[in-house]
């Protein structure tokens, strides 16, 4: 298995849940740091949601790997950020045997 090229800079984001002072609140993102990865498209589909038409592509993110607990490690539901574009994590699984990388199965959408 020949390593990863990891050539794009990604910046890797957790949800934080702020009181909206109304007795709710409001969900935010705060980045946790930058990750180099290797990006590659596997699906597509469009479906409508709420009546607007929404692109869903698959991704597969590949990024060096990080211990369990670690926050630089990407988890389901945290995302992956690159200027405009949004990839939300779905699963983490490991790339190799030894751990040296991990990979992200990411969807991204986009309203048209």
């Amino acid at each position: 298995m020949s390593a990863p090229r990891l050539n794009r800079q990604l910046v890797l984001e957790a949800p934080v849940r702020v009181a909206d002072g109304a007795g709710g609140y409001a969900e935010t993102w705060t980045p946790l740091g930058t990750l180099w990865a290797e990006v590659t498209a596997r699906t597509g589909a469009e479906r409508a949601v709420a009546s607007v038409p929404v692109s869903r592509v698959s991704y597969r993110i590949v990024v060096r790997g990080a211990p369990e607990g670690s926050s630089m490690r990407p988890a389901p539901d945290q995302r992956f950020r690159e200027g405009n574009r949004r990839f939300v994590i779905r699963a983490v699984a490991e790339y190799d045997a030894a751990g040296c990388y991990l990979t992200c199965f990411s969807d991204e959408e986009v309203a048209a």
